[in-house]
């Protein structure tokens, strides 16, 4: 797949000009309602599915399938980010209308350190192909883990980065409006904002390491890599404020994810065997992701809101 110049700097315009739109249109601090993150749901995966047409038109059903098998993987495994953003936020009582400039700045910091992975993923698979199965071995592993934990909940208060923040920077413990940063007594120190940032990031770093070799075992080229990775990720705060408050709901949505995971690592792990059509592999994924969610809203149809697990700041 010949990928020119000239088509990642419109890639790289496009990403840009439409982070811009969204700081623009969140500037001022206010609560992200259920409307609001719905209609910006709908412009960031038609966006998303927009481009994936773009690839399909221009390389073939091949690498569009590619790029729409990544997608995928990468929304549904992001929608794992929402449990813990979610914890994080309630964790700090950070109030609601502040929540969407850490997401803003997460998100942000996430599409750098993932281009950076990706970058360094695509030279070692190019040098050594054999890397290919310590990831799909990775992958089960991975798939297994979430299986097995999947109705454990983390403890913020345990984040080892938690506790090197506490005692490395010099803290407030009051907010001061979406303020990082405030100065006191002639020295700058940290609002609970930042540490709340820090930790959203390092967050998403870490679901990086599985999501990422999961797009490399549906595709290896890195612009389809890249941009599947870049377009799911920038509806991530959308995301958050549409399903935080029904992720109670999502009851069987880590076993779902765990399913995926094992599926793409498998896959990866047959490349000498059976190279598995994109199509099976893009089927196989929607099925996986459809059914969890139905089952999940079929066996929580009748509880209330009483079981929401973000608190209202």
């Amino acid at each position: 797949m010949d990928v020119p110049l000239w088509a990642w700097a419109a890639v790289l315009a496009v990403i840009l000009v439409m982070l811009v739109v969204d700081l623009l249109a969140h500037r001022t601090a206010h609560v992200v309602s259920v409307r609001e993150a719905a209609a910006w749901t709908a412009v960031w995966v038609s966006l998303g599915l927009a481009f994936g047409g773009v690839v399909w038109w221009a390389y073939g059903s091949q690498a569009g399938g590619e790029y729409f098998a990544g997608y995928l993987i990468e929304k549904s495994l992001a929608v794992d980010n929402v449990f813990v953003f979610a914890l994080i936020f309630s964790y700090f009582a950070v109030p609601r209308e502040y929540q969407h400039r850490v997401l803003f700045y997460g998100v942000l910091g996430a599409l750098v350190f993932r281009a950076v992975f990706i970058a360094g993923g695509a030279v070692v698979i190019e040098q050594f192909a054999w890397v290919l199965y310590l990831f799909g071995a990775f992958l089960v592993f991975t798939g297994w883990k979430m299986f097995t934990h999947r109705n454990q909940e983390m403890d913020p208060s345990r984040n080892p980065v938690l506790r090197l923040v506490r005692r490395r920077v010099p803290s407030t413990e009051e907010y001061h409006g979406q303020k990082f940063w405030v100065r006191k007594a002639g020295h700058w120190v940290a609002t609970p904002l930042f540490t709340v940032l820090v930790l959203v990031e390092t967050t998403d770093i870490i679901f990086a390491v599985d999501s990422i070799p999961a797009i490399f075992a549906v595709t290896q080229e890195p612009f389809l890599v890249f941009t599947s990775n870049a377009f799911a990720i920038l509806g991530l705060r959308a995301m958050y404020f549409l399903l935080a408050d029904l992720i109670h709901r999502f009851v069987y949505l880590k076993a779902g994810l765990a399913a995926i995971l094992v599926l793409v690592g498998v896959k990866m792990l047959l490349l000498d065997v059976w190279k598995v059509p994109i199509w099976l592999s893009l089927a196989g994924i929607a099925t996986i992701l459809a059914v969890a969610i139905g089952l999940s809203l079929r066996a929580t149809r009748d509880r209330s809101g009483g079981g929401r697990r973000r608190e209202a700041a």
